[in-house]
């Protein structure tokens, strides 16, 4: 289920619908937001949504709904922090546009100009690399490659990028398009080498306090001691359940900042009015349009109203047409956390919305549904149309999950000795995996760089076991181990694709 999240591809429902009647319907916004959100809530079982409607430089809409936390009765309001993930994307690429602005560097300099030290597995690659392909996704790899060993582990900034290095490229170099979250880092981690601050530092400095935006967090670090913000839940064992906050910091530039849609806000307007507040130009209005500059073509997209059109990328953003209008688009997901922001630029309109499970698709369809009604569409429920294909898939994959526990009650027994899979495994990028005994036939195991995480593995006969990771952010999966010459020599380890699509092979060591 998770794979509807962190960046989802936009995989929008194929839906044929009858062309725009020129009736406004703009009531909807005004009339039954507040009953089509609250119904959602329920059926979604999300606790917390915050929303926010820009048009024509007036707010139409700023509200709360919902909990902060499961069980407990605080409101969420205008003002309450969620993380926003990979909208953080924007602010990095905005910062990056703005120190060109200020001839600090230009995003067509080689990366090694300011980071000697950089490589990529393919040294000719590594060495044409530039800022702007850190920040198109351009560098050759699949989407999330990587991300198991880089996201919510001990690994600091630095070793992340030295580990993106070593990793290698599925494609040709600028010859596909592959969501890189540690490219993120890495175009960040400039900004401290030409500016003299931090990363974090100058967000605040340079966006945030000039935009006025005082209640939001660069860091994930300071989520859990703020007053005011809302606990990331997901679904355990199809349960709603709050869950510890993620620890994102090691990769900051793509996914750390938390905000409130009332900050948010004071980002969309800014970037509906080309970097302006009020009379001030607080971004240049170059480094704005810079960002939305399409620099590589993602795929075909099936969009809402039937249409099949061209997704591309810029820096930060997912650039779209939609019933002739252009979209200006990211999504973000972290653990716990999917978020939405929406530009849609000549309409002078911007949508925020904000949510506090990452087991939702709500988001998406609302909106979806906002920019319909301003874009005279016929009403079409979004949200009972995408919750019923969210509901399919989620079926599809609890009959997986039980027939897989039907299996481990079947008492199967391994093909070795318990014995024969313990021990210390090595994967190149990852490094360490240890397996050690658990109770009878089952086992588990630990991984380096994820010190507070285990999977417990039980049976299901030949070299195959059931494993269930302690942080349900990474999935219940299958791991087999290859037997060969008398001994186990390896074992493939897959994660949720929420987290990283391809399985890791690890050797086993000792």
């Amino acid at each position: 289920m998770k794979k509807f999240l962190i960046y989802t591809l936009f995989s929008f429902l194929l839906i044929n619908v009858t062309r725009a009647q020129t009736v406004d319907r703009t009531s909807f916004i005004r009339d039954s937001m507040d009953v089509y959100v609250n119904r959602a809530l329920t059926n979604w079982r999300i606790p917390g949504v915050a929303v926010c409607i820009i048009k024509d430089n007036n707010i139409v809409l700023m509200k709360g709904y919902g909990i902060k936390e499961l069980g407990l009765p605080e409101k969420v309001d205008e003002n309450t922090l969620f993380m926003i993930g990979s909208n953080t994307k924007a602010f990095t690429a905005t910062a990056m546009a703005m120190l060109q602005e200020q001839k600090k560097l230009s995003l067509d300099d080689n990366v090694s100009k300011y980071l000697p030290w950089f490589k990529l597995e393919n040294k000719e690659a590594g060495d044409q690399v530039i800022i702007r392909d850190l920040l198109s996704h351009r560098l050759g790899f699949k989407t999330f490659q990587g991300d198991f060993t880089f996201y919510n582990s001990d690994l600091s900034r630095q070793q992340v990028m030295e580990k993106l290095g070593q990793m290698k490229a599925t494609y040709p170099f600028r010859t596909k398009w592959g969501y890189t979250n540690s490219a993120f880092l890495t175009a960040g981690e400039i900004i401290p080498k030409v500016s003299g601050k931090s990363w974090e530092a100058y967000l605040k400095d340079n966006i945030f306090a000039p935009l006025g935006m005082t209640n939001t967090l660069a860091l994930t670090a300071d989520m859990p001691h703020s007053f005011d913000r809302t606990v990331p839940h997901t679904l355990i064992d199809e349960r709603l359940s709050a869950v510890p906050y993620g620890q994102l910091d090691n990769m900051a530039p793509a996914m750390s900042i938390c905000s409130s849609v009332s900050d948010m806000a004071k980002w969309v307007f800014a970037q509906l009015n080309n970097g302006k507040v009020g009379s001030r130009q607080v971004i240049p209005e170059a480094a704005i349009l810079a960002t939305r500059q399409p620099q590589d073509y993602v795929g075909s997209v099936h969009h809402v109203n039937g249409e099949t059109n061209y997704e591309l990328y810029g820096m930060g953003w997912f650039l779209q047409d939609y019933a002739g209008h252009r979209i200006v688009m990211h999504d973000g997901g972290v653990t716990g956390y999917v978020s939405s922001v929406t530009l849609v630029p000549q309409d002078h309109l911007g949508i925020i919305i904000l949510t506090n499970t990452d087991e939702n698709s709500f988001y998406e369809a609302l909106r979806w549904e906002i920019m319909d009604a301003y874009f005279k569409l016929p009403y079409q429920n979004y949200s009972d149309k995408y919750l019923s294909a969210y509901k399919s898939n989620a079926a599809a994959e609890q009959k997986v999950i039980k027939k897989l526990r039907d299996s481990v009650l079947l008492n199967l027994q391994p093909a070795q000795p318990a014995a024969a899979y313990i021990g210390r495994y090595h994967n190149d990028l990852y490094g360490d995996m240890t397996i050690t005994q658990g109770e009878g036939n089952n086992l588990e195991a630990r991984f380096e760089h994820h010190p507070k995480m285990y999977v417990k593995m039980q049976p299901l006969g030949g070299n195959r076991f059931f494993a269930a990771f302690s942080d349900p952010i990474y999935g219940r999966t299958v791991f087999p181990f290859t037997f060969q010459n008398g001994r186990i020599t390896s074992a493939k380890i897959k994660v949720a694709d929420f987290v990283e699509a391809d399985p890791y092979d690890f050797k086993k060591v000792n």
